[in-house]
């Protein structure tokens, strides 16, 4: 085969060798199929793929989508190509990248499908900071004990735009409230998403705003237990990007996280592969606004 692909770590992570002029290859991309079920994200270290080259894979592995044609960045280099990056000749509305420092899972807020998967390349890195963290949420659940997965079966969950964003403002206007709040409405999904394949899976991220049927803190606070076991060492994965390197991951089954940065140099390339499963709707108002109630 002209691909061989590596575990990085027992529960999570794999290292694709592969020659760039063999990337579009029948058997390579079958080979990334397979292993983006099995190990979650997949790297090939600095493999250094133009625009065209890599949405043509991302063409290869599925249907294309872009969900940020909104965001400032994208379609700026080309067609379903979003620049993430805190240049401000590029992206003048940062709260969206300053968004990604907190664990979240890519589109949930939504009213789609979720994409199926998320390719990033590196062309630009900052000096610090800037790793980026991938969380495996099948694997988290898996190992929860039957106590505990009996007690989160049937709960259902309210994500919003609003709460991914709210650390990066702390206390935000009301004018970015207001704004937040008319770009999509708030989506219900359940904590424990099965899978086409059977498979189930944590669905969290900072995105997670609370609990339907539980108090504001009482929902708040179990969230935040599970993104922190979730977020165990042995869960996660940490890759250390060099300029070139490409990155694929199963956005239904993982959440990711950059570590901060403040180099407006730093430019990442992403295009996104449209997923087939649904896991939620939008939320009923009655229960969001529940959410603001403690108890």
């Amino acid at each position: 085969m002209s691909v061989t692909i590596e575990p990085i770590k027992p529960l999570v992570g794999g290292r694709v060798l592969v020659d760039q002029k063999h990337l579009l290859d029948d058997e390579v991309v079958e080979a990334v199929r397979t292993a983006l079920e099995e190990r979650g994200v997949l790297v090939f270290p600095k493999i250094n793929v133009s625009d065209e080259l890599q949405l043509a894979f991302t063409d290869r592995l599925g249907e294309r989508v872009n969900f940020t044609r909104r965001v400032p960045g994208s379609d700026v280099s080309a067609q379903d190509v979003y620049k993430v990056t805190l240049d401000k000749k590029i992206n003048k509305e940062p709260d969206y990248v300053l968004g990604t420092f907190f664990w979240h899972v890519d589109g949930v807020t939504m009213d789609m499908p979720l994409p199926k998967a998320t390719v990033l390349s590196a062309r630009h890195l900052s000096d610090t900071g800037g790793s980026t963290e991938f969380a495996n949420l099948i694997a988290a659940y898996e190992r929860l004990s039957d106590a505990e997965k009996a007690e989160l079966e049937g709960l259902r969950v309210i994500h919003t735009l609003e709460a991914s964003v709210r650390p990066v403002y702390g206390h935000p206007s009301q004018e970015r409230l207001d704004r937040w709040r008319s770009m999509v409405e708030p989506m219900e999904h359940p904590l424990v998403w099965t899978h086409a394949d059977g498979r189930k899976s944590l669905l969290i991220g900072t995105h997670a705003d609370g609990i339907v049927g539980l108090g504001g803190a009482h929902g708040r606070a179990l969230l935040c237990r599970l993104q922190q076991w979730a977020a165990q060492p042995e869960f996660v994965y940490r890759h250390e990007w060099q300029v070139g390197d490409l990155v694929i991951w199963n956005n239904e089954s993982l959440m990711h996280r950059v570590v901060p940065y403040t180099d407006t140099h730093r430019v990442m390339h992403r295009t996104s592969i449209g997923g087939h499963e649904k896991p939620g709707h939008i939320a009923d108002p009655a229960a969001v606004a529940k959410l603001l109630e403690p108890a």
